[in-house]
């Protein structure tokens, strides 16, 4: 059986562990992820580090790991004097640096390769917002090449993740037909709206019917707003549901740094499941160390512990 058709297979039979923030564990291990490119210029730079970092959640126990495409684009490489050819190889470089450290594990590991959002690219936080003022056809313009140049890699699944905004959903979905690859429509959201405002019903919505879905959800956001979100997306869809919260730390722009207590605990991952949830893990702030316990949880069916606050 392919990876692809094993993963949804996977889906329908019970719950498969996400790695965590990618960013947060390459920022762990010493790397300067300052730059408009984000992780995506280690890909050029320093490719080993990628290959580190994932590594690090499959002895954690992840099940698919999230490439380093989020903010590669053939945009956002062409500012750094990168030609179209190269920037393809390098976003195909993420998928094989996935697949690469995903051979160490003894279970099934699938490769799910970002496809971020226009605001990523535009590295300004636009991607918090949505509404960028482009049409559905705009976006959809934009975003084809990477997809195609993704899929061309050989991921199991396409991760089309911190969406903002239903006309960029629908650009999405429109731009991975006929691609061969399955994928995952994730918001980032508040409350149960979308970050640029839009009700979460309608904006799953646009997945139903869509057998190129397989699962629909919600990352990149406050734990707690999942709760809600979750049930919403089972609902609307009759999908497994993907969700993978931040911490739960905020963010300090005028101090850069981050302030509070991580508020995403394993209590709460027990709910989302319950709730439909069929694809968990972390993003921002979220690491090995919580991974490791999520896998255990859920392996083990019960002992449903508290989060820690940081990696241990």
């Amino acid at each position: 059986m392919r990876p692809a058709r094993a993963l949804a297979a996977a889906l329908a039979e019970g719950t498969v562990v996400l790695d965590g923030g990618l960013s947060n564990q390459l920022e762990a291990q010493g790397c300067e992820l300052s730059d408009a490119l984000w992780s995506a210029r280690l890909l050029a730079d320093d490719p080993r580090q990628i290959e580190a970092a994932h590594a690090a959640y499959v002895r954690a126990g992840a099940q698919v790991l999230i490439t380093s495409s989020y903010q590669a684009t053939f945009e956002g490489f062409a500012r750094r004097g990168v030609a179209p050819p190269e920037a393809a190889r390098l976003m195909a470089r993420s998928v094989e640096l996935s697949r690469s450290a995903g051979e160490l594990s003894e279970q099934e590991v699938w490769v799910a390769a970002s496809v971020g959002p226009y605001g990523a690219m535009l590295a300004d936080g636009s991607e918090y917002r949505g509404r960028y003022g482009l049409t559905v056809r705009e976006l959809e313009r934009f975003h084809r090449p990477r997809i195609e140049a993704l899929a061309a890699a050989g991921p199991d699944v396409l991760a089309l993740e911190t969406v903002p905004d239903m006309d960029e959903a629908e650009a999405l979905l429109r731009a991975v037909g006929g691609c061969g690859v399955p994928v995952w429509l994730s918001y980032s959201i508040t409350g149960e709206r979308t970050r640029a405002g839009q009700q979460l019903t309608d904006a799953f919505a646009l997945a139903a019917g869509q057998d190129q879905v397989i699962a629909v959800g919600v990352n990149c956001f406050e734990p707690s707003d999942a709760d809600r979100a979750v049930g919403l997306a089972a609902a609307v869809t009759g999908k497994p549901v993907v969700v993978y919260p931040n911490s739960g730390e905020k963010w300090d722009a005028e101090e850069r740094a981050w302030r509070g207590g991580a508020t995403y605990d394993l209590a709460r991952a027990r709910d989302w499941r319950a709730s439909g949830a069929r694809l968990v893990g972390g993003c921002c702030r979220v690491g090995p160390g919580q991974i490791l316990q999520l896998a255990a949880a859920l392996a083990s069916g019960g002992g449903l512990e508290e989060f820690p606050g940081r990696d241990g």
